[in-house]
């Protein structure tokens, strides 16, 4: 399981068990729990986040360049999110996008809670004997929204762009000449430079873009693990540059070396039209 501190919490998929108190036919199967208590786990870190910046001291340090920061939320709200599903699902993998030393997380960070409102959705039986180890589950900052593949997404209004409009969302601080020359490939109608991985896959299903490209090996699992759980969950799809899917394992590389594409819909369509050279320059690194 990846999360990122500040804007996503991801888990890709679930199981059910017996525990303590309850039984197969008696409980909610691991995943509908799993995320249950992720979207909960969102909601405290929004708070946390909240915290932070109305204090006026954002306890800002070099994580390992200057262009490389790290705020007091990063790390609040990574050890809250790491600290309170591995309290509830002690079998999680959890990889986190911070490096914190190894000390005990305060007890006001945890939070105990689940939602009711997801406890009492049913999940497509192909969840019911995955294990705790092969879990994990995805959430959004700001609001929340959490998604799972055979239920749906929530927490926002699917959209889409226009028919026949090509708009193409992208980075807005990590451009270069790769990334310029596949958008300009493509020939967009518009270009929409946002920050966040998630930010771009909001921009997706909410019909403000219809095709997310970053040609560049910038970002990592945890920026593109929630965002694609949310997008695979309403019809989309999420690749690196060349088409191939990525893999959240806990023994996969963190690295998306090869860029992202994605879109909600017409993925053939962008994908057709990156050029060769940038798909060359992106080879993945094994």
């Amino acid at each position: 399981m990846f999360c990122r501190a500040l804007h996503s919490l991801t888990v890709i998929a679930p199981c059910s068990v017996r525990r303590a108190g309850f039984t197969m036919s008696s409980a909610p199967v691991l995943l509908v729990r799993l995320v249950a208590a992720a979207h909960s786990v969102a909601e405290k870190a929004g708070t946390i986040v909240r915290n932070v910046m109305s204090g006026g001291d954002l306890g800002i340090v070099e994580k390992t360049g200057a262009n490389d920061l790290q705020t007091a939320a990063d790390r609040l709200v990574q050890q809250s999110i790491c600290a309170s599903l591995a309290r509830k699902f002690p079998g999680l993998t959890i990889i986190g996008e911070e490096d914190l030393p190894s000390e005990e997380v305060s007890e006001d960070l945890i939070e105990p809670g689940q939602s009711e409102e997801i406890l009492k959705v049913t999940f497509p039986s192909q969840y019911n004997s995955i294990k705790e180890e092969e879990a994990g589950d995805g959430a959004v900052l700001g609001r929340t929204i959490w998604g799972v593949l055979g239920v749906g997404a929530f927490g926002f209004e699917l959209k889409e762009v226009p028919q026949g409009q090509h708009i193409v969302t992208t980075t807005r601080s990590h451009s270069s000449k790769l990334v310029n020359d596949c958008i300009a490939a493509i020939n967009p109608d518009k270009v929409v430079r946002v920050g966040g991985a998630g930010n771009k896959i909001i921009q997706l299903i909410e019909g403000q873009a219809s095709a997310y490209v970053f040609a560049s090996p910038g970002c990592k699992k945890w920026d593109t693990c929630a965002p694609e759980a949310i997008l695979h969950a309403v019809g989309g799809k999420l690749t690196d540059i060349s088409g191939n899917a990525y893999e959240y394992h806990k023994d996969v590389q963190h690295m998306n070396s090869a860029g992202v594409l994605a879109t909600l819909r017409n993925f053939n369509y962008y994908s057709s039209r990156v050029p060769e050279s940038v798909k060359q320059a992106l080879v993945p690194k094994m």
